[in-house]
C-alpha cells in the first residue's frame, strides 16, 4: 500500500482546516464585505448543466476590453496556483536554470519550482522566472523596484491578488514596464468567493508563442460554469461599484482591528492592503487557543516568518469575539 507524500496532504493555507471552517476567520484575505450579491447571484445561476465555451470568447474578449488590452493577451486559469504551476512547466521547458522568489512570498511560487525540480536563486538576474506580487503576500506592502524586474530573456509573472483590495498607497510599478509582466488576476479574493476557483492573466506584449504553449499546456475547460459566471460579473460595473464602496468600510475596520492587536501588546507591521502581519512573543501559543475557539490566524512560517501571524480585516462582530477571546485567554494565563 502506497503512503501519501506528507508534503502532499498537509499544504499550508488560510481558511477551513481539520477542524473545519473557522466560526471567524481572520486566516484568509477574502473581502471581509462579501460575497458581492451581484456576483454571487451570477455564480448562482450559472447553468452547470453545460459545458462552457472551450475557448471562452465571449469572456475573453470581456476581460481585454476590460483592461484595455487585446484579447490575445488574455488567459484564463483554473485559479492562481494552477498557473503558477502551468507557467513554471513553461519555464522548465524553455530551459530556466533558476526561479526567484521576493524574501516573503505565497508557497505555491517554490512549491511549482520544487515540483519541476528547478532550483530558487538569491538575484532576480540569475533566474529565468522572477515572482513579485503587489501589495505582497503576507506583509500587504508595496514590492520594492518592480520596474527592474522585467527582462526579455526572462518570465517575469505579477501576482495582482490583492490589487483590488489596496486599502492605501499605490502600485509600485508604471504602466509602461506593467505591460512586460504576466499579470496575474484573481478576483474571488475581492468579491469575498474564494470558493470559486478561477483566474486570468494579461500576458506582455509580443509574447505569441509562449501563449500558444501556456495554451497547449492547459486542460480543456480549464475554468468551469461557475468560475465564468464570476469573471463574468467581475467586469460589470455594479461589482466594480460594490468593490469601490466596501474599500472604505475595510479601511474602518482595518483600523480598529489594528488598535485591538496593539492593545495586547502586539506589534502590527505596515500593510498597504485589506490584511496585515503580527508578532509578540504571546501570539504563538495564542492562536492555538483561539482556534479552539472557532477563531484562526495564518501563521507566517511558511512565508518565512516564524513567530509572526497574518490577521484578515474582519468584521466589528468578528473583531468582538477575538477581543473577547484574547481577555478570557490572558485572563486564565494571568
Amino acid at each position: 500500500m502506497m503512503v501519501a507524500d506528507a508534503a502532499l496532504t498537509s499544504r499550508t493555507h488560510g481558511g477551513p482546516d481539520h477542524l473545519g471552517v473557522p466560526l471567524h476567520d481572520f486566516s484568509s484575505n477574502s473581502n471581509a464585505c462579501g460575497p458581492c450579491p451581484a456576483a454571487w447571484t451570477a455564480v448562482q445561476h450559472a447553468d452547470a448543466s453545460q459545458y462552457p465555451d472551450a475557448s471562452y470568447t465571449v469572456l475573453r474578449a470581456q476581460l481585454a476590453e476590460f483592461h484595455k488590452v487585446d484579447p490575445q493577451r488574455v488567459l484564463l486559469a483554473g485559479s492562481a496556483s494552477e498557473f503558477i504551476f502551468r507557467i513554471t512547466a513553461l519555464a522548465a521547458q524553455r530551459g530556466a536554470s533558476g526561479v526567484w522568489l521576493p524574501s516573503h512570498s505565497y508557497g505555491d511560487y517554490a512549491q511549482a519550482a520544487q515540483g519541476f525540480k528547478l532550483p530558487l536563486v538569491g538575484r532576480p538576474e540569475q533566474a529565468q522566472l522572477r515572482w513579485a506580487c503587489d501589495p505582497s503576500s503576507p506583509l500587504g506592502a508595496a514590492h520594492a523596484s518592480l520596474d527592474q524586474l522585467p527582462d526579455p530573456k526572462a518570465f517575469c509573472v505579477l501576482d495582482r491578488a490583492y490589487e483590488p483590495l489596496r486599502l492605501g498607497g499605490a502600485p509600485g510599478v508604471s504602466q509602461e514596464v506593467l505591460q512586460k509582466f504576466w499579470q496575474l488576476w484573481t478576483p474571488n479574493k475581492a468579491l469575498g468567493l474564494t470558493g470559486v476557483r478561477a483566474a486570468y492573466v494579461i500576458a506582455p506584449a509580443d509574447s505569441d508563442e509562449n501563449i500558444s504553449q501556456l495554451e497547449r499546456l492547459a486542460p480543456s475547460w480549464v475554468v468551469g460554469a461557475h468560475g465564468v459566471a464570476m469573471l463574468h460579473a467581475w467586469t460589470t460595473p455594479a461589482v466594480q461599484a460594490w468593490l469601490s464602496d466596501s474599500l472604505p468600510t475595510l479601511r474602518e475596520w482595518k483600523a480598529s482591528q489594528i488598535a485591538l492587536c496593539e492593545s495586547f501588546g502586539w506589534t502590527v507591521l505596515p500593510s498597504e492592503a485589506n490584511f496585515f502581519v503580527c508578532h509578540g512573543k504571546q501570539i504563538p501559543g495564542v492562536a492555538a487557543d483561539l482556534r479552539q475557539r472557532g477563531i484562526k490566524l495564518r501563521d507566517c512560517a511558511s512565508f518565512g516568518l516564524p513567530s509572526h501571524f497574518r490577521l484578515s480585516v474582519q468584521t466589528p462582530a468578528a473583531q468582538q469575539a477575538l477581543h473577547n477571546a484574547l481577555q478570557d485567554i490572558f485572563g486564565k494565563s494571568a
